[in-house]
């Protein structure tokens, strides 16, 4: 581990923590209304595999959206370049449950982060895969190393009960005929999905494989290929943050994703990943701690992708 590396995430961590912080917990989902508002962890994973953490890194918190990176993987794993007949690749600049956009784009979700187009991955998922919930699940397990990881039913129930905004989505979607299968399904192992539990430790290593081309740190195993990693990257940098995605890549120039949990993966190509979790959102949906302690970090650091 670089020692300045350390040096850097200690003082942003130390800086950002001195913060008043201005966020607010996500309490349309009952479940995290719950959470202590003051947690606050970092964890940084080189490629080179050494890693640091500090404050409550190893703690487990609900990853939410950031495990629509990682479906996103498996379905374009899975299906290749036709993935993008379903979703387009564009920003949206409306919030992630925004209902706006499908109607002028004929039930086309913008891109696979909003709520929409997570929605459909999750039906290309349960086309293609025997058992999506298991075979999804087994996927992370084997990206993270995480034996014993599993859905969280309370997370999931939680969600369930006041999603009428996903469930709208998912059934306006279908009435253009972009989603297969019955809206029920769907929904269900998208509430699932976003119910997975990691801490900032397991978090950047699960995500290691988009900072080393594509391949697993542990065992350099192949995930997906160099080119579809750099298009999910891509992805992550442009629309990874909602409407916030622009304000990221101008503060802190790195691909990432957010979470309504209050967790950021962010990550810098061939050097490292950053997992970041502080649980009180700003007004766009992203952790007000998490943002500015990798802005921090960029800033310093100087190594930012530009």
């Amino acid at each position: 581990m670089g020692s300045n590396y350390k040096k850097i995430i200690e003082n942003a961590y130390k800086l950002t923590n001195s913060l008043k912080d201005k966020g607010k917990l996500a309490t349309y989902i009952p479940e995290l209304a719950n959470v202590d508002p003051s947690k606050f962890g970092a964890h940084i994973t080189i490629i080179d595999g050494t890693h640091f953490g500090i404050g409550d890194h190893l703690e487990k918190f609900s990853i939410q959206s950031i495990a629509k990176v990682l479906s996103l993987t498996l379905a374009y794993e899975i299906v290749g370049e036709d993935i993008w007949k379903h979703i387009d690749v564009e920003p949206s600049g409306t919030k992630f449950d925004s209902l706006l956009l499908l109607e002028s784009y004929n039930g086309i979700p913008r891109n696979p982060f909003v709520n929409s187009g997570a929605i459909v991955i999750c039906d290309i998922l349960i086309t293609h895969l025997d058992n999506a919930r298991e075979d999804f699940l087994e996927f992370v397990k084997d990206l993270s190393g995480i034996l014993d990881l599993s859905y969280s039913d309370k997370i999931a129930d939680s969600e369930k009960a006041t999603g009428y905004r996903n469930i709208a989505l998912c059934n306006f979607i279908k009435s253009f005929g972009t989603i297969k299968n019955e809206p029920d399904v769907v929904l269900d192992f998208y509430f699932d999905m976003c119910s997975i539990e990691m801490t900032c430790e397991q978090l950047s290593q699960t995500f290691g494989f988009l900072a080393n081309g594509g391949r697993k740190l542990t065992d350099g195993k192949k995930v997906i290929s160099k080119s579809k990693c750099k298009r999910i990257n891509a992805l992550m940098l442009t629309c990874g943050f909602y409407d916030e995605s622009g304000e990221f890549a101008f503060k802190v120039g790195l691909p990432g994703k957010s979470g309504v949990g209050g967790g950021i993966i962010a990550l810098y190509p061939h050097n490292y990943t950053i997992a970041v979790w502080s649980p009180k959102l700003n007004i766009n949906g992203n952790s007000f701690k998490g943002m500015k302690l990798l802005e921090e970090v960029t800033t310093h650091s100087e190594l930012s992708i530009f």
